[in-house]
């Protein structure tokens, strides 16, 4: 069912003054920014700008030395991420997370590999392996069910046909689908992705848009993505964050960034003072007060 979205007037995370040093390193410094509700929303930025350290601290990988991240449920109630173990994150503020490098099972089937994601609520059901073992009526719906909303996504990113191949036998780009489609089993409101396009060729980066946009329009999940494919970041974008040596150096709309000399800066290594060089450069000259 289609989802209202709201955007960054209704934001479901907000991430403020985030700081994360290691040692006498300080990889992301004071850096503060919104997701909005229902939108997908882009971060991105040069190699080393501190885009995984950011998600590292949303996601409970790791605590931040300062700042505050906020997750705010639709029903009002609040999680701060920063005070939260790392699989509570993902067990009540409903954060999942796929990686750069997939990780998948690959010896287990397409089918399977999604049912792990609801291993959880299984295993509740099956009053942790005695409603199993003894397949009473209650275990057995919950297992119908899980199947059924497995045997859906398999449909949605058109896998059906290799439901029951390992996933380990699959195209890459199909294995990126299938690991955002297991995410998406532990029914997140926030879906942080890792690189998705990371070594898609231009068919399955169109696949993987198609995905993108249907997690947002069908289900209204917030999607925060790092991504280094600047034609994928563009086409599905609602919002862009962009870092540079841990610092956030703008935060706008697709139109608003790609048109950002700072940016355009920041990815070409110059600096500062050669700004208004690159600008000439790229055409953008007097283009900005």
């Amino acid at each position: 069912m289609s989802q209202a979205r709201r955007g960054p007037a209704d934001p479901i995370l907000v991430v403020d003054h985030l700081t994360m040093r290691f040692g006498g390193l300080t990889a992301v410094g004071d850096v503060s920014f919104k997701v909005g509700r229902g939108d997908i929303t882009a971060l991105i930025g040069p190699n080393g700008a501190g885009k995984t350290t950011v998600f590292n601290c949303i996601t409970g990988f790791y605590k931040p030395t300062e700042g505050m991240i906020q997750l705010r449920q639709e029903s009002g109630e609040t999680y701060l991420l920063e005070r939260l173990p790392g699989h509570d994150v993902n067990r009540l503020a409903r954060v999942a997370r796929t990686f750069q490098n997939i990780r998948l099972f690959p010896q287990m089937t397409v089918l399977e590999n999604l049912l792990v994601a609801m291993h959880k609520p299984l295993m509740r059901a099956s009053a942790f392996s005695l409603a199993g073992i003894l397949g009473l009526p209650g275990y057995r719906r919950a297992q119908d069910e899980a199947i059924a909303k497995a045997a859906a996504w398999i449909e949605r990113i058109g896998l059906t046909h290799r439901a029951d191949e390992p996933a380990g036998d699959l195209p890459y780009g199909d294995q990126r689908r299938l690991e955002i489609a297991r995410a998406m089993c532990t029914d997140p409101v926030l879906l942080c992705l890792d690189e998705p396009a990371a070594g898609l060729n231009p068919r399955e980066s169109a696949d993987l848009n198609t995905l993108l946009r249907l997690i947002r329009d069908e289900f209204g999940t917030s999607v925060l993505l790092i991504e280094h494919d600047m034609s994928v970041v563009m086409q599905i974008s609602d919002r862009i964050v962009v870092l540079d040596y841990g610092i956030k150096i703008a935060d706008g709309t697709p139109d608003e960034i790609r048109t950002d000399t700072r940016v355009i800066a920041a990815y070409l290594g110059v600096d500062d003072e050669e700004v208004a060089a690159v600008e000439a450069e790229v055409g953008l000259a007097g283009t900005h007060a």
